[in-house]
């Protein structure tokens, strides 16, 4: 059954084929790869093989040149079986497209078609200790001698942090500038200076590695620049839409996934002689979740089709992203509720979808940050 309007029978196709693929080899291995801390390397290198990893990358670079509807499929389905793996995700829709539009053509023949097999994982490192939603405050400065960079700073919650082996740094290469003096680094694996931190301990997402990084006069080729100097603030505000819109999509297929899931255990839990789903508190918050389930369905759709369109729709996706995230950690929590005990067991999804969903509310822009630039573009 096609899930968009703008679906085409190839896109349908496409989502059977990925969701058979992930039933066998995602599914069963998500528990242990929870309890690892880590999704192997073979899972990223047999995705690029199935043609998983960036299909709108450019054939001439490895890809296969598709339209933006079946990133959305591949999101939809890797989050259909957990949350912890948004790193595929942050790797084929949020990191790489900057390689894609601002990358030298040196850059694009070098670093994409490892990207689409799986060979290069990626990540983008902004956040840091004293600086997170403020992102001209930054302090990871890179200095230029001669043909390098000299780069110092550190930065932290960094998804992808612990497997990716090219990560984009951002940098202040003109400290007296604020957001103007700002920069993208190419940092690779094994240059001198770039250190991994420890692999954080988080609440949720716990199969993805998330960690802290280093550099201590870590050289960076000027080549490795992305895009030009003092530019980057641009270049990041400008892929920002793009990025809320998948936080604000795999909310979505998270508080779908948690109402199918309740929805049969409330028909076959029983207490008091019958289903729990006869109970008219139970009816009642199943239709609540239901109608917020269609409300933001429907609202993710349009902002599809206009994203795809490549208007600008900057106020609407902050919209989608607080409300449809914060819908998410509400019905979280009442369907643990209705799962009573079970809920709280970790042998039951909703335990995991419990711990998972919140930090959708704070990556990406906080929520908060969120109604700021809701509230700013409607004039107050």
């Amino acid at each position: 059954m096609m899930r968009y309007s703008f679906e085409t029978e190839e896109h349908d196709i496409f989502r059977k084929t990925i969701r058979k693929y992930l039933q066998n080899h995602a599914e069963p291995f998500i528990d242990t790869w929870e309890r690892e801390k880590s999704v192997p390397l073979a899972f990223w290198q047999t995705l690029g093989e199935m043609g998983y990893l960036c299909p709108q990358v450019e054939e001439q670079y490895g890809g296969l040149g598709l339209d933006f509807g079946y990133n959305v499929v591949i999101s939809e389905e890797l989050e259909r079986v957990a949350s912890s793996l948004v790193g595929i995700g942050l790797h084929n829709d949020i990191v790489v497209p900057y390689i894609e539009a601002h990358g030298t053509e040196a850059q694009k023949k070098r670093l994409l078609p490892k990207c689409v097999t799986g060979e290069v994982i990626t990540a983008i490192a902004m956040t840091e200790p004293g600086a997170g939603s403020d992102l001209a405050a930054i302090q990871t400065t890179a200095k230029k001698e001669g043909d390098t960079y000299i780069v110092n700073g550190q930065k932290t919650f960094i998804t992808n942090g612990i497997q990716s082996n090219v990560v984009i740094v951002v940098v202040k290469t003109d400290a007296t500038a604020g957001h103007k003096g700002i920069s993208l680094l190419i940092v690779e694996e094994g240059m001198e200076g770039f250190k991994r931190g420890r692999k954080l301990e988080k609440v949720g997402l716990h199969a993805q590695d998330t960690a802290e990084l280093y550099f201590e006069d870590c050289r960076v080729p000027v080549e490795n620049l992305l895009g030009q100097e003092g530019h980057g603030f641009y270049y990041l505000m400008n892929k920002l839409q793009q990025e809320r819109l998948g936080v604000a999509i795999g909310a979505q297929i998270a508080a779908e996934d948690m109402f199918e899931t309740t929805l049969a255990y409330v028909k076959e839990r029983t207490a008091f002689g019958r289903p729990i789903g006869t109970f008219q508190n139970t009816q009642f918050k199943m239709a609540e979740m239901a109608t917020q389930i269609e409300l933001g369905k429907s609202f993710i759709e349009s902002l599809l089709v206009a994203h795809m369109a490549g208007q600008d729709i900057v106020t609407k996706v902050s919209m989608a992203k607080y409300w449809i995230t914060e819908n998410a950690r509400q019905m979280a929590a009442q369907c643990m509720q209705l799962h009573g005990g079970y809920g709280f067991m970790e042998e039951y999804k909703i335990a995991r979808r419990y711990r998972d969903i919140p930090v959708a509310s704070i990556y990406a822009g906080t929520n908060e940050i969120m109604k700021t630039i809701i509230a700013k573009n409607i004039g107050l």
